[in-house]
C-alpha cells in the first residue's frame, strides 16, 4: 500500500483518507475515487489530495478485518459484515467465553496495522453480544500478513464461547431458633433470580435444623427429585471441611473438592460433589443480590466449563470484586419471591395419587416407607414439586395424617380421598376435581413408584403441545409407563372411571391420541406393590 499525497489527475482508484466537503457532495474518508470523483475535485479547485493505493500484496482494511475475525471464530460464535476496517464476532449463544488470551496477543504483536480486542476471558455474554473486535488500523493489510495470522490461529480456534446448559437446583436451608423469616426469603429470592439469569431453575427449596441429619435427609430428598445442582444456606457459615454442611455432605457418599475462594466477597464458598452432580456450600454473601464470588463459580458450573481447586485458585487476580470494609444491603431479605414462568410455558399441573391401602403390604404403609432414605409418598412429591409443573394437588386417604405430616413446609395443595378403600379410581375423581382451572394438562404420578423423578415429568411436559393436545406416555421397549401427561380434554371423561384401574380405560379408548415418547429408563415401570418389591427398589 502506498499512502501520500496524490495529484487529482492520478487520484483514481485511490482511497480518500480524510472526509472533503465539496458543497453540493461530500466524499467520506475511505472512499474510493472513481473517474466521476475526480472531475468533482477538479471543479472544487482541489489539486492534490491524501490517500492511499493499494498494491497487488493487499486486502483493503474491510476484506483484512473479515479474513482475520474468521480465524478468531470459535464454537458458538459468528461473524458479521464489516465496515470501516472493522469486523465483529458476536455471541450465537449465551455462555461463558475462554480466550486464548496468549495467541491473542501474538496477534497483536505482529504488525501495528492489527488491533484485536476481546472481552475478559471467562466474560459471561448474552445472545448477540459482541464477543471480540478486529480492527485494520491502516487502509490495508498485506495478505502476507494474513497469513501470518493464520499460522498463529492454526492451533484451534482463539475464542471458545461454552453455553449454559439449564440445569434443575435445589437449595436446602439450615435453620436455627431465632432466625428471621427475611434471611430465607431473601436467600431464596437472590438464589432464584441468579439461576433464572443464567438459564437454570430453582427447582426445590428444602428447610431444616442445622443439624448433619438433617441436612443428610434433605440431600438425599432432592437426589431423589431429580435435582442436578445442589446448594446449601447453612444456619452459620461453614468454617472448616469438618463442620456441620460438609460433614453432612459426606455423610451421604459426596466428596468435598475444595474449601474457599480468593474472591471477595464469596471467599467461604465450598465445592463438593455427590456421584455427578455438583453442590456448593453458600457463603454467607449469597443473599445479596450484588455480584460475588457465587455468581463466578455458577456461571462455569452451568458452562460446563473445567471448576475445581486449580481453577479456584487461579480466580485471586481481578477475584476483589468489591472492598471487604463496604457495608452490604442492608434490605436485600425484605424481598418476595416470585417464581418467573417463561413466556409460551404451559400451565401444567401434577397430581400425586398417594391413598393406597398397601394392602399387599403385610400392613406396612409402603408410602412411609423409605427408599434410599426418603419415604415413597415424599419423593413422588419432591418429583412433581422439582419438575416445571405449575402446581401441585396431592390425593390422600389411607392413614392420611402420617402422609401429610412428611409434606410439611410444602407448597402442596392436599386433598383427602374419604373414599379411597373403593379403589384408585376414586383418588384420580377426588384429584381431577381439585385442581387449578387453569390447568391445561396435569402430570398423574403414582406415589408407589418411587424411582420417578423431575426429569421423567419435565420429558412429559416438553412433550406437551397445546395446539395438538395428546396424552403423552413414556414407553420402555414398547411397554408403555407412568407417569403419564393428560391434557384437560379427558378429564371429564377421568372424572368417569370406576374401580382400581385409574385411567386405564380412557387410555385404550383413546389410543389415537396417544404420543408415546421414548425414556430408557426403568424407572417408568417400577412400582412397590410387596415387601419383595421395596427391597428389589433399593440399588
Amino acid at each position: 500500500m502506498i499512502f501520500g499525497e496524490f495529484r487529482c489527475e492520478e487520484a483514481e482508484g485511490v482511497t480518500l483518507a480524510h472526509t472533503l466537503n465539496l458543497g453540493a457532495k461530500t466524499l467520506k474518508k475511505g472512499r474510493v475515487l472513481g473517474a466521476d470523483d475526480i472531475v468533482l475535485l477538479k471543479q472544487a479547485g482541489i489539486e492534490r489530495i491524501t490517500g492511499a493505493r493499494m498494491g497487488e500484496g493487499d486486502l483493503d482494511e474491510n476484506a483484512g478485518a473479515a479474513a482475520i475475525a474468521a480465524l478468531l471464530v470459535g464454537p458458538n460464535a459468528e461473524t458479521r459484515k464489516p465496515y470501516t476496517g472493522r469486523c465483529n464476532l458476536h455471541a450465537s449463544a449465551r455462555g461463558v467465553l475462554r480466550v486464548d488470551a496468549a495467541r491473542i496477543d501474538a496477534l497483536n504483536e505482529l504488525d501495528e496495522a492489527i488491533a484485536v480486542g476481546t472481552l475478559p476471558d471467562y466474560a459471561l455474554a448474552r445472545l448477540g453480544q459482541v464477543l471480540a473486535t478486529i480492527k485494520i488500523i491502516p487502509f490495508a493489510v498485506t495478505r502476507e500478513l494474513v497469513e501470518r495470522c493464520r499460522a498463529i490461529a492454526a492451533g484451534g480456534p482463539l475464542l471458545r464461547l461454552a453455553p449454559l446448559a439449564p440445569r434443575r437446583a435445589a437449595l436446602i436451608l439450615g435453620e436455627l431458633p431465632g432466625m428471621k423469616e427475611n434471611v430465607f426469603r431473601g436467600t431464596v429470592t437472590a438464589t432464584r433470580n441468579r439461576l433464572e439469569g443464567l438459564g437454570s431453575r430453582l427447582a426445590l427449596v428444602l428447610r431444616c435444623r442445622h443439624e448433619r441429619s438433617e441436612y443428610e435427609a434433605k440431600l438425599r430428598e432432592a437426589l431423589a427429585a431429580g435435582c442436578d445442582l445442589l446448594l446449601i444456606a447453612g444456619a452459620t457459615v461453614t468454617k472448616d471441611r469438618l463442620d456441620t454442611v460438609p460433614a453432612a455432605v459426606t455423610a451421604v457418599g459426596g466428596a468435598v473438592d475444595h474449601f474457599g475462594m480468593p474472591v471477595e466477597p464469596g471467599n467461604m464458598l465450598l465445592l463438593a460433589h455427590i456421584g455427578e452432580v455438583p453442590l456448593l456450600v453458600l457463603p454467607g454473601c449469597a443473599r445479596s443480590r450484588r455480584s460475588n464470588g457465587l455468581d463466578w463459580a455458577l456461571q462455569r458450573l452451568l458452562a460446563g466449563l473445567p471448576f475445581g481447586r486449580a481453577e479456584i485458585m487461579r480466580m485471586g487476580v481481578g477475584g476483589l470484586i468489591r472492598s471487604p470494609l463496604e457495608p452490604e444491603d442492608e434490605e436485600e431479605g425484605e424481598v418476595e419471591s416470585v417464581p418467573v414462568v417463561p413466556a409460551g410455558t404451559p400451565n401444567i399441573a401434577a397430581l400425586v395419587l398417594a391413598a393406597g391401602q398397601s394392602s399387599r403390604m403385610g400392613g406396612t404403609n409402603k408410602l412411609l416407607a423409605g427408599v434410599d432414605g426418603v419415604p415413597m409418598a415424599l419423593r413422588a412429591v419432591n418429583a412433581a414439586l422439582a419438575s416445571k409443573a405449575s402446581s401441585v394437588t396431592v390425593v390422600l386417604g389411607h392413614e392420611a395424617e402420617q402422609v401429610e405430616a412428611l409434606l410439611a413446609g410444602r407448597k402442596v395443595n392436599v386433598v383427602r380421598n374419604p373414599d379411597y378403600a373403593q379403589g384408585m379410581s376414586t383418588s384420580l375423581r377426588a384429584g381431577i376435581r381439585a385442581l387449578p382451572p387453569e390447568a391445561e394438562a396435569a402430570v398423574v404420578l403414582l406415589a408407589d413408584m418411587p424411582r420417578v423423578s423431575a426429569v421423567h415429568v419435565d420429558r412429559l411436559i416438553d412433550a406437551f403441545e397445546a395446539q395438538r393436545p395428546a396424552i403423552v406416555v413414556p414407553q420402555r421397549n414398547g411397554k408403555r409407563g407412568n407417569p403419564i401427561l393428560w391434557p384437560r380434554a379427558f378429564f371429564a371423561a377421568m372424572q368417569n372411571v370406576a374401580g382400581d384401574q385409574g385411567a386405564r380405560g380412557v387410555l385404550e379408548a383413546n389410543a389415537g391420541r396417544i404420543r408415546f415418547i421414548d425414556i430408557d429408563d426403568g424407572a417408568i415401570h417400577a412400582d412397590v406393590d410387596t415387601p419383595e418389591d421395596l427391597h428389589g427398589s433399593r440399588p
